[in-house]
């Protein structure tokens, strides 16, 4: 039988049987409910697991983790409690620098490691850029999130809401704009990298790099949009997840 929900793992719709698992990496300052559609569309023969980082949502008055290696080995610990079964994880943004580092130490344990990754809307952990978002203040911050169009700035106009959501937002940045990648470090899984053609925190090429970090094949994809192309394009990105997930079973 398939565990409940725990505090780092969240699953929307029953998935006891399932052949195949899907874990998803949610973006910085986002949450497992994005990935709540993506449940309610492949729930029928996947087992989808969400994310749920410390310091958001019901997990709000937990202290916020704010490196990815700490990230990383928390998820880590949980993911190794789980039943194997081939699975594929599934990162947008800083979801795919976890997903990467998380995939990393599953295959360095030989633990239930994937068989294959999908980073969406994230460079390479091999290139780098100079980024301090989470330095500036609050309206700083604010105006990265209407730039990159993903998360509802206009909620957080509200002083309550953005009280209690900014903590976890600038860890989240930190994290990842502070994160480098161990020269040298590569998956035995493949990776597919999907990519907005008008993204503003990550070019073609940059996309096009993770595939230094494999040696289990790797495909490019862009698609129209943005950062946040996977709002615009969620059937396409949905194909693609089905596509990967029917290459597991």
């Amino acid at each position: 039988m398939t565990s409940p929900s725990t505090l780092w793992l969240r699953r929307f719709h029953p998935a006891a049987g399932r052949p195949v698992r899907l874990v998803c990496f949610p973006h910085a300052g986002g949450s497992a409910s994005y990935y709540h559609p993506v449940s309610a569309a492949l729930s029928a023969d996947t087992e989808v697991i969400a994310l749920q980082y410390p310091g958001r949502q019901d997990r709000r008055t937990e202290p916020c983790l704010d490196s990815i290696d700490a990230l990383a080995d928390r998820i880590t610990d949980e993911l190794l409690t789980l039943e194997d079964r081939p699975t594929l994880y599934f990162g947008h943004s800083m979801g795919a620098v976890l997903a990467f580092e998380t995939a990393w130490r599953l295959e360095q344990k030989g633990g239930p490691a994937p068989r294959g990754i999908i980073a969406s809307g994230r460079r390479a952990p091999s290139t780098r850029r100079a980024e301090t978002v989470h330095q500036r203040d609050d309206a700083g911050v604010l105006a990265e999130l209407r730039l990159l169009d993903g998360t509802n700035t206009r909620a957080l106009e509200n002083e309550e809401i953005l009280r209690m959501s900014m903590p976890a937002i600038r860890a989240d940045y930190r994290a990842v704009e502070r994160y480098t990648c161990e020269p040298g470090r590569v998956l035995r899984c493949p990776i597919t990298a999907l990519t907005g053609d008008a993204d503003p925190r990550t070019t073609v090429a940059e996309a096009e790099a993770w595939q230094e970090h494999t040696n289990g094949g790797f495909r490019l994809r862009v698609l129209p949009g943005g950062h946040f192309f996977l709002a615009e394009q969620q059937a396409a990105v949905l194909r693609e997840i089905t596509t990967e997930l029917a290459e597991l079973r």
